[in-house]
């Protein structure tokens, strides 16, 4: 069989089309596998729910990505997929998403009769918090963060725009910002009261001492701090959170798993190994330059 110039143009042209598909499914079989082994391990249900900012096909646009309620449906099938006795483990990397979606997930949590841990490799935040508030264990890597949970009304905090309404002479607000206040009000009664709810659950045991709950609800649902600050793994064990540091391996294996879409030049780059502890550099001992 002879082969031209053009013929070995269009193998090519096929390989290259089909290159991408086979890397997707080397990929997701790695992803299964890897999730299979850590279920054996743990003995339960490893549920991912992982958010990067992904880009469209072809133009190349940045889009980022949150809890949605397609994501609330497939985590409350996982749920129901799971038997009572069997521990559900869910792994979190987001910076929040939709409070309907969000709680569906969450009352879900609480309702599962086994052992509900949450993971967080690198931060939780809004919507990601809440659902760490309905674990009873939250294993977080040390300089992993979870979030406020304070509702957010458009651009602005609630408690922002109740605070506007209160220094302002009544005659001087106007009628809108009024509306948004009454909501507001609403909107943090609604949310303390849900947080309240994960808090006191006790199934299968009490994960919150009682002398513990409000101090931790005024903390997250008031507004005292901004929406994207990093609450630490200190900072979360003096509130009095159920955490734990220390991460197992397989965790970060999964994380490599889920990469950011990579557009051209990487924006971090390093040699993915550990390396060994090495001797210092001897100090250089030459002339000293003149005038220092």
């Amino acid at each position: 069989m002879n082969f031209n110039l053009f013929d070995l143009f269009w193998i090519f042209l096929i390989i290259s089309s089909l290159q991408p598909a086979l890397q997707r499914r080397q990929i997701a079989t790695r992803r299964i596998q890897a999730l299979r082994d850590f279920e054996r391990q743990r003995r339960s249900r490893i549920i991912l729910l992982i958010h990067r900012q992904e880009s469209i096909s072809l133009l190349g646009i940045p889009l980022s990505r949150y809890i949605t309620i397609e994501d609330s449906e497939q985590v409350l099938r996982a749920i129901r997929l799971t038997p009572p006795d069997v521990p559900i483990d869910l792994i979190l990397h987001t910076p929040g998403g939709l409070v309907l979606a969000t709680e569906q997930i969450a009352r879900a949590l609480i309702r599962h009769p086994a052992k509900v841990t949450v993971f967080v490799p690198h931060y939780a935040m809004s919507g990601g918090t809440m659902l760490a508030l309905a674990a009873d264990e939250i294993v977080m890597d040390a300089n992993a963060v979870l979030g406020p949970v304070d509702p957010q009304l458009g651009n602005f905090p609630a408690a922002s725009i109740i605070k506007v309404v209160e220094d302002k002479p009544i005659a001087e607000v106007d009628d809108e910002t009024l509306i948004m206040a009454d909501i507001s009000r609403k909107a943090i009664q609604q949310v303390q009261r849900f947080v309240r709810t994960l808090l006191k659950d006790a199934t299968p045991v009490p994960k919150i001492s009682p002398e513990h709950i409000e101090p931790i609800i005024d903390a997250l649902t008031t507004g005292r701090v901004t929406h994207d600050y990093p609450i630490t793994v200190e900072e979360a064990t003096e509130l009095g959170l159920p955490v734990t540091v220390g991460l197992p391996k397989a965790i970060y294996n999964l994380m490599e798993l889920y990469p950011q879409p990579q557009g051209g030049r990487p924006s971090v780059q390093y040699i993915p190994m550990p390396y060994q502890p090495r001797p210092a550099l001897p100090e250089p001992k030459g002339r000293p330059i003149e005038g220092t």
